[in-house]
Order: C-alpha cells, then sequence, then structure tokens
C-alpha cells in the first residue's frame, strides 16, 4: 500500500526546494534590512528651521531642538504645531525608507495572496 501524504521518498520537488532556499535567504536579507533600518535617523526640520526632529528607524523621538526664536509665551499653539509637523515628518521619512527597503527585498510579492504580509 502506497504511503498517504508528503513527498516520495520525504524529498521535496526541485521547484519547492528551491523557493525554500529563496524565502530562507530573503528572510535574512530582510531581518538584516530590519536592523539597518532601526539604526538609522531620520531628521526633518520646519518653520524655516526653527524647530527640528529626530527620529530612530524605532520610530522613537531622539531629538527635538527649537531655536529660542520660535518661544513666543503668546502663540504656545504655533510652536506645538512646529514640533508636531517636524516629528511628524521625521517619523514619514522613517516609513518611507522602510517601505522602499521592503518593497526592494518583496519585488512585489505583496500581490501574491497576501504573502506580503508573511514573515520572510
Amino acid at each position: 500500500m502506497a504511503k498517504r501524504g508528503g513527498f516520495p521518498g520525504g524529498q521535496m520537488p526541485g521547484n519547492m526546494g528551491n523557493l525554500m532556499k529563496q524565502a530562507q535567504r530573503m528572510q535574512r536579507q530582510m531581518e538584516e534590512s530590519q536592523k539597518e533600518l532601526e539604526s538609522a535617523e531620520y531628521t526633518a526640520t520646519v518653520g524655516g528651521g526653527v524647530v527640528t526632529a529626530t527620529v530612530s528607524g524605532k520610530k522613537e523621538v531622539i531629538s527635538v531642538k527649537i531655536d529660542p526664536d520660535a518661544v513666543d509665551p503668546e502663540d504656545v499653539e504655533m510652536l506645538q504645531d512646529l514640533i508636531m509637523a517636524a516629528v511628524n515628518e521625521a517619523l514619514r521619512q522613517a516609513e518611507e525608507a522602510s517601505s522602499q527597503a521592503m518593497s526592494k527585498l518583496t519585488g512585489g510579492l505583496g500581490g501574491l495572496g497576501g504573502l506580503g504580509g508573511m514573515p520572510f
């Protein structure tokens, strides 16, 4: 009686073996890319240079620099808006870099039945 399930002789067909090797290689590349992205810093300046925010690739605020001339006790809301704009722009840059790196690695796999969300 024939054995049910699996592959004959326990071997995967050549194409499946190659696919697994490619997936493992892609996973290593993505891990390396993720480490590079996390160690990168992204800086944005707004308001003609009066507020500068820097975030890490982990999307954490590293620093916020404010020109003393931007501090107007009569208009605290403007300063708050400038800080928010600088942080959001730096975070957008970090997200864009991450998206570009992942897109380069996956080569458009996102359209294959959701494989883009797989961990490899």
